[in-house]
């Protein structure tokens, strides 16, 4: 089963190629295969909705707890927008797991809150005065925790980062957008 960077790797591969079906010259031929895509996806989707139908109906809580500590079933939960928890509380574990590191930097973190853009706002609190790569580092290492808990995101805003007088730069997260909400558009009939 693959796990962490080879879950990375398959998502990548998968934005490349539906990036490839959109370059496709034929118009014929790139409708029928994004609208494989997207059938595809709503099948799994559905699939995914009726296993989370049976383990909740079944009242079996430890079952949905490891299915949402699954790093690949959690994400593709948020994919199909299923995941029990909201990105809000997903963010807030994930800050919550990563807070020990930041007390060996002398600092915390606070959520300032997460838009409905997939935005997440921090502030960092007394972290490493005076050494601004350490905040850098810290800021990596909540990056990391966010995008793990919480693979929709798509921007981590973090106020008081500051290196050499500028505000670092925020790097794009990969971003998982949801399933959009009522059936899978089937595209129109091209000549």
């Amino acid at each position: 089963m693959p796990r962490g960077p080879e879950v990375q790797a398959a998502g990548e591969r998968v934005e490349a190629l539906v990036g490839e079906l959109g370059a496709l010259a034929d118009p014929v031929a790139r409708a029928r295969a994004e609208e494989l895509v997207r059938v595809l996806v709503e099948l799994y989707g559905t699939g995914l909705e009726h296993v989370m139908t049976i383990v909740t109906d079944a009242g079996a809580g430890d079952v949905l707890h490891g299915l949402i500590e699954d790093e690949l079933v959690s994400g593709l939960l948020v994919l199909h927008d299923l995941h029990p928890l909201t990105t809000e509380e997903r963010v807030r574990i994930a800050l919550d797991e990563v807070r020990p590191y930041l007390g060996s930097h002398e600092g915390g973190v606070e959520l300032l809150g997460v838009d409905r853009a997939g935005v997440v706002r921090l502030r960092l609190e007394g972290t490493c005065h005076g050494c601004p790569s350490s905040r850098v580092t810290v800021t990596q290492a909540i990056e990391r925790a966010i995008t793990k808990a919480a693979p929709e995101v798509v921007r981590v805003d973090v106020d008081g980062v500051d290196v050499d007088g500028a505000t670092a730069p925020v790097r794009p997260l990969l971003h998982i957008a949801p399933r959009p909400p009522g059936p899978c558009p089937v595209p129109e009939e091209v000549p």
